[in-house]
């Protein structure tokens, strides 16, 4: 274990310990305003606290079990998880993305969290609880008139507001407060808590969370759009299962309290006067004490709202008893009603006087089901039917209702389990995964730097990914391979660095051997050199020739350098030595230099296979005696049909010789030598590297100083 596991288990233990210290402080402050009355809820000072500090889930955390809490002595408070729930979320997003220490935002945060809470909260006590819940705002409702009930719905969203408005803000001070006292180290561990890898700032999350935005198919698109379907899928399949298991079961219950209804009516009416029941109504005897008894029936059959007692015949149902209702007005005694289609089938069993199934109606009473039991004399002959209907609309109704309520309360553990599974995925798999691939891509950019190499494994290896599990699998095996990789480029570069040195070496002392033959070219190789570094660089300063001088040439020109000359190994002794002036034959002997030079350097190329610095060696041993107006040798190439490096050395080289004593003359000096060399800008050297080497007049004189005793 590191520093990063120990501190992430300590710090998950001291933000759970945060969490129920803010419920607790919910739940005490909530329970005080309720007992109290007071027009203010209290409910969301830990919510708030939680959610500044340790982000989304804990916040979500907080508010949901505060709420189911809370139950135990407000009822209601259930269905506000959500409400509370929605503020957690907002205030994790706000104090992530924008900073409470100004004024203008505090004030944007509280009225952006009391329009959610207010508008929300209002819904859900006028659609679902049917009046506020507070009992100040209750009796301040009810004592003021209202145009219309859109109004009053409009003015208690807008009391509610101002009222959430002055609890959040209490809410948010008693915050502030209480995080003032947290120390600034506690909350820092709070806020890191549950990270499984180096924690990360904002702003890093924030490009995290753009780089799976640039994905196609980002795996936190993939498991949202996965926990998303699953949750409302299962939320379906159980608001259907529960929406049917429960229709079935009150319909059961209703049907039964509709029979026993129905069975105990039969046995009270009598049946040898169901005609003068029918006949006379009210001047039968008897008719007002059965249906006083009735009455006292139908109260106690809970769900029964109709009650009524028929005659089947072929021409239709001749009412002998209907209860009134308060929304339907009864039928009288006498009265004929037609066969409902919804019976049509059971006319048979109905004419014979037997028992039938209930049956589910819908006509101008509504949705009812329907419960028939037949009135037989003491002979059991059929004399009527004692009918129930009990309301299947009511019932649907209440489902809907129930449905709704199920559905805020599931609403809030639904948030909080796909904030929990989204929390999760997060700092186990998407942001381990992003701030291995940030780093893996910031060592491929990093290329053959060492330096850029050494710091991206320093990076890489910090991240330091502890999940448990093949992401941090996966992380290893990155860390082994570019650390591997790190070492294998670095031992490379040694060899390379080793081979450099080694045929640098070797040049030098090829270059040495052409240099002791000629008495006269005293550390000439050296100078030439030196003044060869000077003009690309020059070059390289005031952007010329861009697209030729990278840093490979200008390595390859200043390492070639010492070979220019390594044709003159072919000159014979009496030529190259010769004191006096040489005689035309001498000096076309002289001239081959450059072809022999170039024939070696091809020789030496062909054995060496791929790109390497000899191909400049070549350049310049074949082409430094070219001319930039086409009048030199040995092929008569003119402007930047010359190579570059050979233009270059071609300076360095006249100027060398220039100023430096020969057998056959005596030094020139400085000024001479460099007037000599501006006049030929043009007509014999290349404009331009004459250009950067007379700008460099200061590095040519300390090279001079250092190869010659008397400039």
């Amino acid at each position: 274990m590191n520093q990063y596991t120990h501190r992430s288990n300590r710090s998950s233990a001291e933000r759970a310990v945060s969490v129920i210290i803010g419920i607790m402080l919910n739940v005490l402050l909530a329970f005080i305003a309720y007992r109290t009355g007071m027009p203010m809820y209290l409910d969301t000072v830990g919510t708030i606290s939680i959610a500044a500090v340790g982000g989304l889930f804990p916040g979500i955390m907080t508010a949901i079990i505060t709420n189911t809490i809370c139950t135990t002595f407000n009822s209601a408070s259930i269905y506000f998880g959500i409400v509370n729930a929605l503020i957690a979320i907002y205030t994790a997003w706000f104090v992530r993305n924008q900073s409470l220490l100004r004024f203008r935002n505090v004030v944007i945060y509280l009225v952006t969290v009391s329009c959610i809470s207010g508008l929300s909260s209002s819904i859900i006590q006028w659609i679902l609880l049917g009046e506020p819940q507070n009992p100040a705002i209750r009796s301040f409702m009810e004592s003021i008139e209202f145009g219309g009930n859109e109004t009053r719905f409009m003015a208690f969203v807008l009391l509610n507001i101002l009222l959430n408005l002055f609890d959040k803000g209490v809410s948010f001070g008693f915050a502030v407060l209480m995080l003032h006292f947290i120390p600034a180290e506690l909350q820092k561990n709070i806020r890191e808590s549950g990270w499984r890898q180096r924690p990360l700032s904002p702003s890093e999350m924030r490009r995290m969370d753009k780089l799976s935005k640039n994905s196609r198919f980002s795996l936190k698109r993939r498991l949202t759009f996965m926990l998303l379907t699953v949750a409302f899928a299962l939320t379906v399949v159980m608001g259907i299962t529960s929406m049917h298991l429960y229709f079935k079961n009150a319909k059961q219950e209703k049907t039964e309290i509709a029979e026993s209804a129905v069975r105990f009516a039969a046995s009270v009416v009598d049946p040898a006067k169901i005609d003068d029941y029918i006949r006379y109504g009210e001047a039968a005897e008897g008719y007002k004490e059965t249906e006083e008894l009735l009455y006292r029936i139908r109260e106690n059959a809970k769900g029964v709202k109709y009650l009524y007692v028929v005659q089947i015949r072929e021409d239709g149902c001749y009412v002998a008893f209907d209860l009134d209702t308060e929304d339907t007005p009864s039928y009288h005694h006498g009265d004929k009603i037609e066969f409902e289609k919804a019976f049509e089938d059971s006319l048979p069993a109905l004419f014979a006087g037997e028992e039938i199934e209930p049956i589910e109606s819908n006509d101008i009473t509504g949705w009812v089901l329907t419960v028939y039991y037949p009135i037989r004399n003491t002979s059991g002959k059929y004399t009527a039917y004692v009918g129930a209907d009990v309301s299947l609309s009511y019932m649907a109704v209440y489902m809907g209702d129930f449905l709704l309520r199920v559905g805020l309360i599931l609403a809030g553990f639904f948030i909080l389990v796909l904030a929990y599974a989204l929390w999760i995925s997060g700092v186990f798999m998407v942001y381990p995964i992003n701030t291995i691939v940030t780093v893996v891509e910031r060592f491929i950019h990093a290329g053959n730097d060492q330096q850029s190499l050494d710091e991206a494994v320093r990076v890489l290896r910090g991240i330091d990914v502890h999940t448990g599990d093949e992401v941090e699998r996966l992380y290893r095996a990155v860390c082994d391979m570019a650390v591997n990789q790190t070492e294998q480029l670095r031992s490379i570069r040694r060899f390379s660095e080793n081979t450099a040195k080694m045929q640098d070496g070797l040049i030098i002392t090829m270059a040495d051997l052409v240099e002791n033959r000629d008495s006269d070219t005293g550390a000439h190789i050296q100078k030439t050199a030196a003044y060869v570094k000077i003009i690309v660089e020059g070059l390289k300063r005031k952007g010329y020739y861009a697209e030729k001088i990278t840093p490979k040439f200008m390595s390859d020109v200043v390492r070639s350098a010492p070979l220019h000359d390594v044709g003159k190994i072919n000159i014979p002794d009496s030529v190259l030595n010769k004191p006096g002036k040489l005689t035309d034959e001498e000096y076309e002997i002289i001239k081959t230099h450059t072809v022999h030079g170039k024939h070696i350097m091809e020789k030496a190329i062909s054995t060496v296979e791929g790109e390497n610095y000899l191909k400049e060696a070549r350049n310049m041993a074949a082409y430094h005696h070219e001319r930039w107006d086409g009048k030199g040798y040995p092929e008569g190439l003119h402007g930047e049909v010359i190579p570059l490096a050979a233009r270059i050395m071609a300076v360095a080289d006249v100027f060398d010789a220039l100023a430096s004593p020969r057998v056959y003359k005596p030094a020139f000096p400085m000024e001479k030598a460099l007037e000599i060399i501006q006049e030929g800008a043009g007509r014999q050297f290349d404009p331009k590297c004459v250009e950067v080497f007379m700008e460099s007049l200061p590095e040519v004189k300390e090279v001079l100083n250092k190869y010659t005793e008397n400039v």
